[in-house]
């Protein structure tokens, strides 16, 4: 039975996709459409659509799909590890594949999303055309050992049980129906546990503190993106949450969560971009910083990008 409804939700979200307002025909129809499909992987919270119409990615798939992409949308535990994350995404690409009749697909991560499709490259690399990481703490986020560092004291059971309370109430206002753990997802995204995951699969994993990662390993094409702006506009409820993560997750420029070297992934686009984390997919609603890139637009410039590599 759950693999039927992940059968239908993919298709569901295939079908929403390809159903974007049609292209004008003085309009480049084909500017996104690239060989193998895109699949976006979710970060924290997980959630692909929420209460039905809260949509993770806002905007985004339409806007990639209007000239020619074929867009995948997928859901994940609220708060685990990068594992059992990596797991669950493993499953709907494998879908995915069958569904579309692809050879291969084009992974996009955002934030613990970026760990969830490298997983996915390590485990399938023959079927992955390419990965992008997007404000993905590649080598981790200082901030979470704030949490992971209570882990087995009172204080640890507590965080732990709040925490996992706050996912199962995401992933059932989602309609999914995964395993949380909460303190899971703090260890997977601390320094430590980064370093961990990136032993198992270091492809694309720069070699330096603030450098570039393998552009192509076993055949895949690798890039990312970033941001450096915290608070991009005060009318966004999100901005004051981001404005006070951005003193406690590390030191270095980051967007609210992510610090702009350990970002780093791959080809690396773009590591300043003047977005948030919450920017970074179109949220809240499309509220963004005056004069800033559309985050769609980044979204549809690197569709472009992928197409002209031939995947």
């Amino acid at each position: 039975m759950k693999k039927l409804l992940a059968t239908a939700t993919l298709l569901a979200s295939s079908i929403v996709a390809s159903q974007a307002q049609a292209c004008w025909f003085w309009e480049d129809c084909t500017y996104t459409k690239t060989k193998y499909p895109m699949v976006l992987a979710p970060g924290v919270l997980g959630f692909d659509k929420l209460v039905g119409f809260v949509d993770y990615w806002y905007g985004i798939p339409s806007a990639v799909s209007y000239s020619g992409g074929k867009v995948y949308t997928t859901s994940a535990s609220a708060f685990n590890s990068s594992e059992a994350r990596g797991e669950q995404l493993l499953a709907q690409v494998q879908n995915i594949l069958a569904i579309s009749g692809a050879a291969k697909v084009n992974l996009m991560g955002h934030s613990h999303g970026g760990f969830s499709v490298r997983y996915v490259a390590t485990a399938i690399p023959s079927r992955v055309a390419s990965v992008t990481t997007i404000h993905s703490p590649v080598k981790g986020v200082k901030g979470a050992a704030i949490l992971t560092g209570t882990d087995g004291t009172v204080a640890g059971d507590v965080v732990q049980t709040v925490g996992t309370a706050v996912s199962n109430f995401i992933t059932f206002l989602a309609g999914n129906s995964y395993k949380e753990d909460f303190m899971a997802s703090m260890k997977s995204l601390d320094t430590a546990g980064a370093a961990a995951f990136n032993a198992k699969h270091p492809n694309g994993v720069p070699t330096t503190a603030c450098g570039e990662g393998a552009y192509t390993t076993n055949g895949i094409k690798n890039y990312s993106w970033s941001g450096t702006s915290a608070v991009t506009n005060v009318l966004d409820p999100l901005d004051t949450f981001f404005g006070v993560m951005s003193l406690v997750s590390t030191s270095e420029p980051n967007d609210g969560l992510v610090g702009k070297c350990v970002s780093h992934f791959g080809k690396v686009i773009r590591d300043d971009y003047p977005h948030n984390h919450g920017d970074a997919i179109n949220q809240l609603f499309g509220v963004r910083g005056l004069f800033t890139p559309d985050p769609k637009d980044v979204y549809r410039q690197h569709a472009n990008r992928l197409k002209v590599a031939g995947v």
